[in-house]
Protein backbone atom coordinates (compact mmCIF):
# COMPACT_ATOMS: atom_id res chain seq x y z
CA UNK A 1 0.00 0.00 0.00
CA UNK A 2 1.67 3.41 -0.87
CA UNK A 3 1.78 6.66 1.84
CA UNK A 4 -0.47 8.54 -0.51
CA UNK A 5 -3.63 5.72 0.29
CA UNK A 6 -3.24 6.70 4.05
CA UNK A 7 -4.88 9.50 5.81
CA UNK A 8 -3.14 12.42 5.55
CA UNK A 9 -2.56 13.45 8.83
CA UNK A 10 -0.79 9.48 10.03
CA UNK A 11 1.76 9.76 6.79
CA UNK A 12 4.33 12.07 8.63
CA UNK A 13 4.53 9.33 11.01
CA UNK A 14 4.18 6.02 9.15
CA UNK A 15 7.95 5.57 8.10
CA UNK A 16 9.62 6.07 11.64
CA UNK A 17 12.94 8.33 11.65
CA UNK A 18 16.31 7.83 12.87
CA UNK A 19 15.50 9.56 16.18
CA UNK A 20 16.15 8.91 20.65
CA UNK A 21 19.25 9.18 22.39
CA UNK A 22 19.57 5.43 23.83
CA UNK A 23 22.00 4.86 26.60
CA UNK A 24 22.96 2.08 29.20
CA UNK A 25 21.79 3.07 32.62
CA UNK A 26 23.37 0.89 35.28
CA UNK A 27 20.11 -0.33 37.68
CA UNK A 28 23.20 -0.20 40.65
CA UNK A 29 24.44 3.15 40.91
CA UNK A 30 22.00 4.68 38.42
CA UNK A 31 25.28 5.78 36.08
CA UNK A 32 24.69 6.54 32.41
CA UNK A 33 27.29 5.19 29.55
CA UNK A 34 27.32 5.79 25.59
CA UNK A 35 26.15 3.37 23.64
CA UNK A 36 28.99 3.58 20.91
CA UNK A 37 30.22 0.14 22.87
CA UNK A 38 28.67 -2.74 23.78
CA UNK A 39 28.58 -3.00 27.31
CA UNK A 40 26.54 -5.91 29.59
CA UNK A 41 27.60 -4.49 33.00
CA UNK A 42 28.46 -1.36 34.58
CA UNK A 43 31.94 -0.73 34.39
CA UNK A 44 32.01 0.88 37.42
CA UNK A 45 30.02 -1.64 40.44
CA UNK A 46 29.13 -4.48 37.94
CA UNK A 47 25.18 -4.76 37.94
CA UNK A 48 23.55 -5.02 34.83
CA UNK A 49 21.77 -2.40 32.45
CA UNK A 50 19.24 -1.50 30.77
CA UNK A 51 18.41 0.90 27.99
CA UNK A 52 17.09 4.24 28.35
CA UNK A 53 15.80 6.94 26.05
CA UNK A 54 16.65 10.18 27.00
CA UNK A 55 14.53 11.65 24.34
CA UNK A 56 11.50 9.50 25.30
CA UNK A 57 9.62 12.44 26.19
CA UNK A 58 9.02 13.56 22.55
CA UNK A 59 7.00 10.51 22.26
CA UNK A 60 4.36 11.88 24.50
CA UNK A 61 3.87 14.69 22.43
CA UNK A 62 1.80 12.53 20.14
CA UNK A 63 -1.96 11.40 21.63
CA UNK A 64 -2.31 7.58 22.79
CA UNK A 65 -5.14 7.85 20.11
CA UNK A 66 -2.57 9.01 17.10
CA UNK A 67 -0.50 6.13 18.17
CA UNK A 68 -2.90 3.44 17.63
CA UNK A 69 -3.77 4.66 14.50
CA UNK A 70 -0.12 4.93 13.87
CA UNK A 71 0.77 0.88 14.58
CA UNK A 72 -2.34 0.23 12.49
CA UNK A 73 -1.78 1.67 9.87
CA UNK A 74 1.72 0.42 9.91
CA UNK A 75 -0.10 -3.24 9.52
CA UNK A 76 -0.28 -2.15 6.18
CA UNK A 77 2.81 -1.60 5.19
CA UNK A 78 4.72 -3.63 2.84
CA UNK A 79 8.39 -2.40 4.09
CA UNK A 80 10.05 -5.29 5.54
CA UNK A 81 11.69 -3.44 8.18
CA UNK A 82 8.69 -2.14 9.81
CA UNK A 83 7.17 -5.67 9.38
CA UNK A 84 8.13 -7.24 12.80
CA UNK A 85 9.26 -6.20 15.67
CA UNK A 86 9.80 -2.76 14.47
CA UNK A 87 6.58 -1.51 13.61
CA UNK A 88 7.12 -0.42 16.88
CA UNK A 89 10.41 1.27 16.39
CA UNK A 90 10.30 4.67 18.67
CA UNK A 91 9.87 2.30 21.56
CA UNK A 92 12.64 -0.42 20.53
CA UNK A 93 15.28 1.19 18.36
CA UNK A 94 14.94 4.38 17.80
CA UNK A 95 18.85 4.77 17.14
CA UNK A 96 18.71 1.82 14.11
CA UNK A 97 18.37 3.11 10.70
CA UNK A 98 15.27 1.03 9.36
CA UNK A 99 18.27 -0.17 6.17
CA UNK A 100 20.41 -1.94 9.22
CA UNK A 101 16.83 -3.54 10.98
CA UNK A 102 17.43 -7.78 9.93
CA UNK A 103 13.72 -8.67 9.85
CA UNK A 104 13.85 -12.51 9.35
CA UNK A 105 9.52 -12.41 10.03
CA UNK A 106 9.58 -12.38 13.93
CA UNK A 107 7.03 -10.91 15.87
CA UNK A 108 3.18 -10.61 15.68
CA UNK A 109 2.46 -13.83 16.45
CA UNK A 110 -1.11 -15.04 16.66
CA UNK A 111 -3.21 -14.94 19.91
CA UNK A 112 -5.61 -17.78 19.63
CA UNK A 113 -8.43 -18.39 22.50
CA UNK A 114 -9.04 -20.98 24.37
CA UNK A 115 -11.48 -23.78 23.28
CA UNK A 116 -14.69 -23.56 25.93
CA UNK A 117 -13.28 -26.77 27.71
CA UNK A 118 -9.97 -25.50 28.24
CA UNK A 119 -11.72 -22.26 29.42
CA UNK A 120 -14.37 -24.02 31.65
CA UNK A 121 -11.04 -25.87 33.16
CA UNK A 122 -9.33 -22.65 34.29
CA UNK A 123 -11.74 -20.97 35.39
CA UNK A 124 -11.58 -17.73 33.31
CA UNK A 125 -11.11 -16.61 30.00
CA UNK A 126 -7.77 -17.23 28.53
CA UNK A 127 -5.82 -17.23 25.02
CA UNK A 128 -2.54 -18.78 24.32
CA UNK A 129 0.32 -16.58 22.49
CA UNK A 130 2.25 -18.96 20.01
CA UNK A 131 6.01 -17.58 20.08
CA UNK A 132 7.15 -20.83 18.54
CA UNK A 133 5.86 -19.44 15.55
CA UNK A 134 8.94 -17.13 15.33
CA UNK A 135 11.17 -17.79 12.46
CA UNK A 136 13.48 -20.55 15.24
CA UNK A 137 10.30 -21.28 16.51
CA UNK A 138 10.84 -19.20 20.13
CA UNK A 139 10.79 -16.03 21.28
CA UNK A 140 14.26 -15.67 21.27
CA UNK A 141 14.00 -14.24 17.85
CA UNK A 142 12.37 -11.20 19.52
CA UNK A 143 15.82 -10.13 21.19
CA UNK A 144 18.02 -11.42 18.82
CA UNK A 145 16.07 -8.96 15.99
CA UNK A 146 17.19 -5.93 18.15
CA UNK A 147 20.73 -7.17 19.49
CA UNK A 148 21.74 -8.01 16.11
CA UNK A 149 20.00 -5.55 14.22
CA UNK A 150 22.39 -3.16 16.59
CA UNK A 151 25.19 -4.95 15.73
CA UNK A 152 24.41 -4.27 11.90
CA UNK A 153 24.53 -1.05 12.93
CA UNK A 154 27.53 -1.23 14.14
CA UNK A 155 29.18 -3.13 11.63
CA UNK A 156 27.97 -0.88 8.45
CA UNK A 157 28.86 1.87 10.46
CA UNK A 158 32.49 0.80 10.38
CA UNK A 159 32.43 1.39 14.67
CA UNK A 160 32.80 -2.91 14.57
CA UNK A 161 34.62 -5.76 11.94
CA UNK A 162 34.34 -9.39 12.11
CA UNK A 163 32.05 -10.02 14.85
CA UNK A 164 31.91 -13.05 16.97
CA UNK A 165 28.50 -13.42 18.85
CA UNK A 166 28.56 -16.04 21.67
CA UNK A 167 25.68 -16.88 24.34
CA UNK A 168 24.95 -19.66 26.60
CA UNK A 169 21.86 -21.13 26.14
CA UNK A 170 19.26 -24.54 27.38
CA UNK A 171 18.24 -24.31 23.52
CA UNK A 172 16.48 -21.97 22.33
CA UNK A 173 18.75 -18.76 22.55
CA UNK A 174 21.58 -20.77 20.65
CA UNK A 175 18.70 -21.08 17.88
CA UNK A 176 17.90 -17.75 17.82
CA UNK A 177 21.40 -16.45 17.82
CA UNK A 178 22.78 -18.96 15.41
CA UNK A 179 20.19 -17.84 12.88
CA UNK A 180 20.41 -14.73 12.99
CA UNK A 181 23.96 -14.66 12.95
CA UNK A 182 23.86 -16.80 9.77
CA UNK A 183 22.07 -14.36 7.76
CA UNK A 184 24.71 -11.59 8.83
CA UNK A 185 27.58 -13.67 7.05
CA UNK A 186 30.78 -12.91 6.57
CA UNK A 187 30.77 -10.16 9.07
CA UNK A 188 29.16 -11.82 11.95
CA UNK A 189 29.90 -15.53 13.16
CA UNK A 190 28.63 -17.32 16.55
CA UNK A 191 29.20 -19.99 18.84
CA UNK A 192 27.11 -21.57 21.26
CA UNK A 193 27.88 -22.86 24.90
CA UNK A 194 25.26 -25.53 25.73
CA UNK A 195 25.18 -27.71 28.99
CA UNK A 196 25.69 -31.39 28.25
CA UNK A 197 22.96 -33.69 27.69
CA UNK A 198 20.50 -31.00 28.93
CA UNK A 199 19.50 -29.93 25.74
CA UNK A 200 16.96 -31.66 23.56
CA UNK A 201 17.92 -33.47 19.77
CA UNK A 202 15.88 -30.93 18.36
CA UNK A 203 17.20 -27.66 19.71
CA UNK A 204 20.60 -28.94 19.70
CA UNK A 205 20.18 -29.20 15.83
CA UNK A 206 19.18 -26.05 15.24
CA UNK A 207 22.77 -23.95 15.82
CA UNK A 208 24.11 -27.06 14.11
CA UNK A 209 21.98 -26.40 11.13
CA UNK A 210 23.11 -22.88 11.75
CA UNK A 211 26.38 -23.43 10.95
CA UNK A 212 27.24 -22.13 14.47
CA UNK A 213 30.22 -23.76 16.54
CA UNK A 214 28.57 -25.11 19.39
CA UNK A 215 30.18 -26.30 22.90
CA UNK A 216 29.03 -28.83 25.26
CA UNK A 217 30.18 -28.54 28.86
CA UNK A 218 29.44 -30.07 31.70
CA UNK A 219 26.84 -28.89 34.44
CA UNK A 220 23.81 -26.64 33.80
CA UNK A 221 22.97 -23.11 32.03
CA UNK A 222 24.16 -21.04 35.45
CA UNK A 223 27.75 -23.45 34.66
CA UNK A 224 27.57 -21.97 30.41
CA UNK A 225 27.14 -18.39 31.20
CA UNK A 226 29.47 -18.11 33.67
CA UNK A 227 31.54 -19.25 31.24
CA UNK A 228 29.85 -16.86 28.57
CA UNK A 229 30.44 -13.85 30.98
CA UNK A 230 34.32 -14.78 31.05
CA UNK A 231 34.58 -14.81 27.92
CA UNK A 232 33.13 -11.10 27.34
CA UNK A 233 35.07 -10.06 30.23
CA UNK A 234 38.50 -10.91 28.38
CA UNK A 235 38.04 -11.13 24.95
CA UNK A 236 36.34 -9.10 22.16
CA UNK A 237 33.12 -11.11 21.73
CA UNK A 238 29.60 -9.89 21.57
CA UNK A 239 27.71 -11.38 24.23
CA UNK A 240 24.31 -12.27 23.42
CA UNK A 241 22.12 -13.63 26.47
CA UNK A 242 19.54 -11.35 27.90
CA UNK A 243 22.06 -9.95 30.35
CA UNK A 244 23.18 -7.95 27.31
CA UNK A 245 20.60 -4.34 27.28
CA UNK A 246 19.21 -4.96 23.42
CA UNK A 247 17.73 -8.17 23.84
CA UNK A 248 15.61 -6.65 26.79
CA UNK A 249 14.01 -4.35 24.10
CA UNK A 250 13.34 -6.42 21.03
CA UNK A 251 11.54 -8.71 23.57
CA UNK A 252 9.24 -5.53 25.17
CA UNK A 253 7.46 -6.20 21.05
CA UNK A 254 5.74 -8.83 23.15
CA UNK A 255 3.91 -6.31 25.47
CA UNK A 256 3.12 -3.88 22.51
CA UNK A 257 1.67 -6.59 20.45
CA UNK A 258 -0.58 -7.82 22.99
CA UNK A 259 -1.38 -4.00 23.59
CA UNK A 260 -2.50 -3.76 20.23
CA UNK A 261 -4.21 -7.10 19.52
CA UNK A 262 -6.35 -6.00 22.39
CA UNK A 263 -7.29 -2.62 20.69
CA UNK A 264 -5.28 -1.26 23.91
CA UNK A 265 -7.60 -1.84 26.15
CA UNK A 266 -5.71 -3.45 29.30
CA UNK A 267 -8.06 -3.25 31.75
CA UNK A 268 -9.05 -6.74 33.57
CA UNK A 269 -6.04 -8.15 31.53
CA UNK A 270 -3.47 -10.87 32.62
CA UNK A 271 -0.19 -11.92 31.21
CA UNK A 272 1.11 -15.54 32.21
CA UNK A 273 4.50 -16.04 31.70
CA UNK A 274 7.92 -18.30 32.77
CA UNK A 275 10.99 -16.42 34.20
CA UNK A 276 14.20 -18.51 33.18
CA UNK A 277 16.62 -15.80 32.93
CA UNK A 278 14.23 -13.33 33.83
CA UNK A 279 14.57 -11.15 31.13
CA UNK A 280 11.53 -12.07 29.05
CA UNK A 281 9.65 -10.94 32.23
CA UNK A 282 11.65 -7.53 32.56
CA UNK A 283 11.21 -6.99 29.00
CA UNK A 284 7.58 -7.30 29.74
CA UNK A 285 7.14 -5.05 32.86
CA UNK A 286 9.34 -2.78 30.85
CA UNK A 287 7.25 -2.37 27.51
CA UNK A 288 3.72 -1.69 29.30
CA UNK A 289 5.67 0.44 31.40
CA UNK A 290 6.36 2.94 28.40
CA UNK A 291 2.68 2.15 26.42
CA UNK A 292 1.61 4.18 29.67
CA UNK A 293 4.00 6.38 29.65
CA UNK A 294 3.39 7.73 26.09
CA UNK A 295 -0.38 7.55 26.80
CA UNK A 296 -0.92 4.46 24.72
CA UNK A 297 -2.40 2.31 27.60
CA UNK A 298 -3.89 3.71 30.17
CA UNK A 299 -3.47 0.90 32.67
CA UNK A 300 -0.88 -2.15 33.45
CA UNK A 301 -1.88 -5.47 32.98
CA UNK A 302 -1.51 -8.00 36.07
CA UNK A 303 1.45 -9.90 35.29
CA UNK A 304 2.03 -13.34 36.59
CA UNK A 305 5.42 -14.91 36.89
CA UNK A 306 5.85 -18.58 37.28
CA UNK A 307 8.59 -21.09 37.79
CA UNK A 308 8.63 -24.94 38.56
CA UNK A 309 9.42 -26.06 42.23
CA UNK A 310 12.59 -27.45 40.59
CA UNK A 311 13.92 -24.28 39.64
CA UNK A 312 12.30 -21.13 41.62
CA UNK A 313 14.85 -18.47 42.86
CA UNK A 314 12.17 -15.73 41.82
CA UNK A 315 9.35 -17.23 43.75
CA UNK A 316 11.12 -17.68 46.73
CA UNK A 317 12.67 -14.36 46.92
CA UNK A 318 8.79 -13.24 46.68
CA UNK A 319 7.70 -15.32 49.16
CA UNK A 320 8.53 -13.14 52.23
CA UNK A 321 5.90 -10.50 52.24
CA UNK A 322 8.65 -7.83 53.91
CA UNK A 323 10.46 -5.91 51.12
CA UNK A 324 13.10 -5.01 54.08
CA UNK A 325 13.81 -8.83 54.72
CA UNK A 326 13.70 -10.14 51.10
CA UNK A 327 17.68 -11.68 50.23
CA UNK A 328 18.24 -13.23 46.84
CA UNK A 329 19.51 -16.38 46.71
CA UNK A 330 20.82 -18.58 44.17
CA UNK A 331 19.08 -21.62 44.06
CA UNK A 332 20.08 -25.52 42.73
CA UNK A 333 18.39 -26.59 39.95
CA UNK A 334 16.72 -29.98 39.65
CA UNK A 335 15.76 -31.64 36.41
CA UNK A 336 12.65 -29.74 34.45
CA UNK A 337 10.58 -30.65 31.70
CA UNK A 338 10.51 -26.62 31.50
CA UNK A 339 14.09 -26.53 30.24
CA UNK A 340 14.54 -22.94 29.28
CA UNK A 341 13.34 -22.05 32.93
CA UNK A 342 15.72 -23.94 35.02
CA UNK A 343 18.23 -21.46 36.01
CA UNK A 344 18.98 -20.96 39.53
CA UNK A 345 20.51 -17.76 38.66
CA UNK A 346 18.48 -15.52 36.77
CA UNK A 347 21.03 -13.20 35.00
CA UNK A 348 18.23 -10.11 35.08
CA UNK A 349 17.16 -10.55 38.58
CA UNK A 350 18.14 -7.39 39.36
CA UNK A 351 16.05 -5.85 36.63
CA UNK A 352 12.76 -7.65 38.14
CA UNK A 353 13.58 -6.08 41.47
CA UNK A 354 13.48 -3.03 40.27
CA UNK A 355 10.85 -3.08 37.62
CA UNK A 356 8.49 -5.07 39.96
CA UNK A 357 8.51 -1.92 42.24
CA UNK A 358 8.02 0.25 39.46
CA UNK A 359 5.63 -1.77 38.25
CA UNK A 360 3.33 -1.84 41.29
CA UNK A 361 4.03 1.84 42.23
CA UNK A 362 2.70 2.75 38.62
CA UNK A 363 -0.33 0.28 39.20
CA UNK A 364 -1.08 2.23 42.24
CA UNK A 365 -1.15 -1.45 43.83
CA UNK A 366 0.32 -4.99 43.83
CA UNK A 367 0.12 -6.02 40.07
CA UNK A 368 3.23 -8.67 39.53
CA UNK A 369 2.53 -11.76 41.31
CA UNK A 370 4.55 -15.17 41.81
CA UNK A 371 3.24 -18.66 41.60
CA UNK A 372 5.16 -21.98 41.82
CA UNK A 373 4.15 -25.17 39.82
CA UNK A 374 4.39 -28.69 40.10
CA UNK A 375 6.53 -30.86 36.90
CA UNK A 376 3.76 -33.26 37.41
CA UNK A 377 1.25 -30.01 36.88
CA UNK A 378 3.36 -28.65 34.03
CA UNK A 379 3.05 -31.63 31.90
CA UNK A 380 -0.67 -32.39 32.35
CA UNK A 381 -1.79 -28.88 31.51
CA UNK A 382 0.68 -28.74 28.49
CA UNK A 383 -0.82 -32.05 27.17
CA UNK A 384 -4.35 -30.70 28.17
CA UNK A 385 -4.07 -27.68 26.23
CA UNK A 386 -2.85 -29.48 23.15
CA UNK A 387 -5.37 -32.14 23.52
CA UNK A 388 -7.30 -29.11 22.78
CA UNK A 389 -6.11 -27.56 19.62
CA UNK A 390 -2.89 -25.84 20.73
CA UNK A 391 0.55 -26.40 20.13
CA UNK A 392 1.76 -25.22 24.22
CA UNK A 393 5.49 -26.25 24.57
CA UNK A 394 6.42 -27.15 28.10
CA UNK A 395 6.95 -23.67 29.23
CA UNK A 396 3.20 -23.18 27.56
CA UNK A 397 2.23 -25.62 30.10
CA UNK A 398 4.14 -23.71 32.97
CA UNK A 399 1.90 -20.67 32.25
CA UNK A 400 -0.86 -22.52 32.10
CA UNK A 401 -0.13 -24.10 35.42
CA UNK A 402 0.60 -20.73 36.61
CA UNK A 403 -2.31 -19.31 35.90
CA UNK A 404 -4.45 -21.87 37.36
CA UNK A 405 -2.58 -21.67 40.54
CA UNK A 406 -2.90 -17.90 40.42
CA UNK A 407 -7.01 -18.75 40.16
CA UNK A 408 -6.94 -21.05 42.88
CA UNK A 409 -5.04 -18.21 45.19
CA UNK A 410 -7.41 -15.42 44.45
CA UNK A 411 -4.80 -13.30 42.54
CA UNK A 412 -7.36 -13.65 39.41
CA UNK A 413 -10.63 -14.24 38.86
CA UNK A 414 -13.36 -15.26 36.37
CA UNK A 415 -13.95 -11.78 35.37
CA UNK A 416 -10.08 -11.48 34.02
CA UNK A 417 -8.92 -12.11 30.73
CA UNK A 418 -5.18 -13.57 30.68
CA UNK A 419 -2.35 -14.14 27.83
CA UNK A 420 -0.72 -17.39 28.24
CA UNK A 421 2.87 -16.85 27.05
CA UNK A 422 3.98 -20.30 24.72
CA UNK A 423 7.33 -19.34 24.77
CA UNK A 424 8.31 -21.89 21.52
CA UNK A 425 7.11 -24.34 19.41
CA UNK A 426 5.86 -27.82 20.60
CA UNK A 427 7.81 -29.81 18.89
CA UNK A 428 11.09 -28.57 20.65
CA UNK A 429 9.92 -30.12 23.09
CA UNK A 430 8.38 -33.59 22.05
CA UNK A 431 10.62 -35.76 23.83
CA UNK A 432 8.97 -35.10 26.92
CA UNK A 433 5.26 -35.99 25.77
CA UNK A 434 7.25 -39.35 24.26
CA UNK A 435 8.33 -39.89 27.74
CA UNK A 436 4.79 -39.11 29.19
CA UNK A 437 3.17 -41.06 27.02
CA UNK A 438 5.85 -44.35 27.29
CA UNK A 439 5.70 -43.88 31.35
CA UNK A 440 9.98 -43.60 30.88
CA UNK A 441 10.29 -40.10 33.26
CA UNK A 442 13.48 -40.61 35.07
CA UNK A 443 12.45 -40.53 38.75
CA UNK A 444 13.89 -37.11 39.39
CA UNK A 445 11.21 -35.00 37.43
CA UNK A 446 8.22 -36.51 39.99
CA UNK A 447 6.17 -36.76 36.72
CA UNK A 448 3.47 -39.94 36.67
CA UNK A 449 1.39 -40.19 33.69
CA UNK A 450 -2.20 -40.15 34.01
CA UNK A 451 -4.00 -42.76 31.53
CA UNK A 452 -6.47 -40.28 29.76
CA UNK A 453 -3.45 -38.40 29.31
CA UNK A 454 -1.65 -40.72 27.42
CA UNK A 455 -1.57 -41.69 23.48
CA UNK A 456 0.16 -44.30 21.19
CA UNK A 457 -0.43 -45.61 18.07
CA UNK A 458 -1.67 -48.61 17.38
CA UNK A 459 -0.54 -51.03 14.59
CA UNK A 460 -3.51 -52.59 12.42
CA UNK A 461 -2.70 -55.68 10.83
CA UNK A 462 -5.44 -58.12 10.95
CA UNK A 463 -4.63 -61.76 11.20
CA UNK A 464 -4.73 -64.77 8.39
CA UNK A 465 -3.40 -61.85 5.43
CA UNK A 466 -1.35 -63.69 3.77
CA UNK A 467 -0.42 -60.52 1.58
CA UNK A 468 1.05 -57.37 2.85
CA UNK A 469 1.91 -54.27 0.96
CA UNK A 470 5.42 -52.96 1.45
CA UNK A 471 7.45 -50.18 0.18
CA UNK A 472 8.25 -50.89 -3.79
CA UNK A 473 5.84 -54.06 -3.56
CA UNK A 474 2.13 -52.72 -3.79
CA UNK A 475 -0.96 -55.00 -3.67
CA UNK A 476 -3.08 -54.95 -7.00
CA UNK A 477 -6.42 -56.69 -7.58
CA UNK A 478 -8.09 -58.77 -5.21
CA UNK A 479 -5.26 -58.89 -2.91
CA UNK A 480 -5.80 -55.25 -2.65
CA UNK A 481 -9.30 -55.52 -2.26
CA UNK A 482 -9.00 -57.80 0.53
CA UNK A 483 -6.35 -55.58 2.40
CA UNK A 484 -8.20 -52.52 2.51
CA UNK A 485 -11.36 -54.59 3.22
CA UNK A 486 -9.82 -55.91 6.40
CA UNK A 487 -7.77 -53.16 7.80
CA UNK A 488 -10.79 -51.26 7.13
CA UNK A 489 -12.80 -53.26 9.10
CA UNK A 490 -10.43 -53.74 12.08
CA UNK A 491 -10.40 -49.71 12.11
CA UNK A 492 -14.13 -49.09 12.25
CA UNK A 493 -14.28 -51.91 15.46
CA UNK A 494 -11.42 -49.91 17.38
CA UNK A 495 -13.43 -46.83 16.61
CA UNK A 496 -17.22 -48.70 17.27
CA UNK A 497 -17.94 -47.14 13.96
CA UNK A 498 -21.82 -47.52 12.72
CA UNK A 499 -22.42 -49.02 8.89
CA UNK A 500 -23.79 -46.55 6.37
CA UNK A 501 -27.91 -47.76 5.85
CA UNK A 502 -28.54 -48.16 2.28
CA UNK A 503 -32.03 -46.76 1.09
Amino acid sequence: MRLDHFPEEIRPHLIPGHSGQLVYRCLGCGEEFGIKELLYTCPHCRQVLLLYDLKFNRLKSIPGETWHRIFDYRKMLTLPELKGIYRFHEFIGPVIPLDAVVYLGEGHTPIVEANETMQQRAGLRFFFKNDGQNPSASFKDRGMASALSYINYLVRSGKVSDVLAICASTGDTSAAAALYAAYLQPHIKSAVLLPHKKVTPQQLSQPLGSGARVFEIPGVFDDCMKVVEGLSERFNVALLNSKNAWRILGQESYSYEIAQDFEYDMADKVIALPIGNAGNITAVMNGFLKFLDAGIITCLPKIIGVQSEHADPVFQYYREPDAAKRTFKPVTVKASVAQAAMIGNPVSMPRVINLVDLYNERSGKSNVFFVQVTEQQIMDWELLANRNGHIACTHGGESLAGLVAAKTQGIVDENDVAVIDSTAHALKFSGFQDMYFENKFPGEFAVTPKPELINSPKLVQPEGLEKLPAPGKPLTGSDFSLFVDRVSDEIARELDLKKVQKA
